[in-house]
């Protein structure tokens, strides 16, 4: 298993300046990693560092709360695309899921899901299991074509609990339904085990380390 191809390589934090960027980009390219994911501002920047390779630019929508308009949501989508974004990951309206306005939900994804391929952020600590399982179903459904777990940010969970999450996303998806597991994936353990359980991609800021190169890092 080449672990550097599943890699989103993320750096999503707010302080990150143009030169961390590049840095964050040079570094998908030095290791092969899958893509960078980025915040919608960076997006022209990394674009520029990675011209001639074959990384991918992923940039999040609503990040982190999920908790805006579909039209502002909309909006965020259509700029990342005309700035050269290859995906987007949005977060899902998990007040709107947990409530069980699904249509809402529906047709939100809906309307991403027509501007770039679209990893839907679940955020799977706030949901039981059911709702782990619907958010999965709903995100399928809408013409997304990958589950993704978690934002990174609060409710943290475990490592089992992850790979629980990653596992009952696959049930529902089938066999062939890309899997984004992320969120405090810290170590090459850590990536296997969510591997084995059924993720096909890795979202992390951790890469480095997960690899073996010796980089003090935060992980989202």
């Amino acid at each position: 298993m080449n672990i550097n191809k599943l890699i989103d390589h993320t750096n999503l934090k707010a302080n990150a300046t143009a030169e961390d960027i590049k840095k964050t980009c040079q570094e998908a390219k030095t290791y092969g990693f899958r893509s960078v994911c980025i915040n919608l501002r960076w997006i022209k920047t990394a674009k520029a560092e990675l011209k001639d390779t074959d990384i991918k630019i992923v940039t999040v929508i609503d990040w982190p709360c999920g908790a805006s308009t579909t039209e502002a949501r909309v909006c965020q989508a259509k700029v990342a695309k005309k700035d050269g974004a290859s995906e987007i990951d949005p977060v899902i309206s998990v007040g709107d899921l947990k409530a069980g306005n699904d249509e809402i939900v529906a047709k939100d994804l809906k309307e991403l899901a027509k501007i770039l391929p679209t990893k839907v952020i679940i955020e799977s600590g706030f949901l039981n299991e059911e709702q782990v399982i619907k958010a999965a179903r709903l995100v399928k459904a809408a013409g997304c074509y990958c589950v993704k777990t978690s934002t990174g940010m609060d409710p943290k969970t475990d490592i089992d609990t992850k790979i629980n999450h990653v596992k009952l996303i696959r049930s529902e998806v089938g066999e062939n339904f890309p899997i984004k597991a992320s969120g405090g994936i810290n170590t090459k353990e850590d990536v296997e085990r969510l591997v084995a359980a059924g993720a096909t991609i890795i979202g992390t800021s951790s890469s480095l380390k997960i690899i073996g190169v010796s980089q003090k890092t935060e992980s989202y």
